[in-house]
């Protein structure tokens, strides 16, 4: 039978993994972006020399986007499923109310970062071509 701790560190397992999923989306497709943006585009020829992975995140960012998502997805329904409760313990009630809240924080923070990380890839350059017509 499955405790309430071991279903809260599975739940936090899950958001953290979230949230390093949609920071790899921010670096892959987002800060580059960003960087040639403001005229930094030395800075992201620079950054590409010395780490060669964000050229593979860049190649492969449909799959990293789609785990990403589904992690997210995951998350999210983990945190907010129906029959959701914390113990009638008063210390352990306020543990799991505390463990809830950051993972929820966190849930959003991830949730913030992929939207940044999709506008950058996918929706940033349609736009721009759509409001030069």
């Amino acid at each position: 039978m499955k405790t309430i701790r071991d279903s809260t560190v599975g739940e936090s397992g899950i958001t953290w993994l979230a949230l390093f999923a949609t920071t790899g989306t921010l670096i892959c497709c987002a800060l580059p972006i960003l960087l040639v943006t403001l005229g930094l585009g030395a800075a992201v020829a620079a950054l590409t020399s010395s780490f060669p992975l964000l050229i593979t995140l860049s190649q492969h960012k449909i799959w990293i986007f789609a785990f990403s998502g589904l992690m997210l997805v995951l998350s999210g329904w983990l945190l907010y499923r129906p029959g959701r409760q914390c113990p009638s313990d008063p210390r352990l009630g306020a543990l799991c109310s505390r463990s809830q809240r950051w993972n929820r924080r966190i849930y959003w923070a991830s949730v913030a970062i992929w939207v940044i990380g999709f506008t950058a890839a996918y929706l940033a350059l349609p736009i721009r071509v759509w409001l030069e017509n």
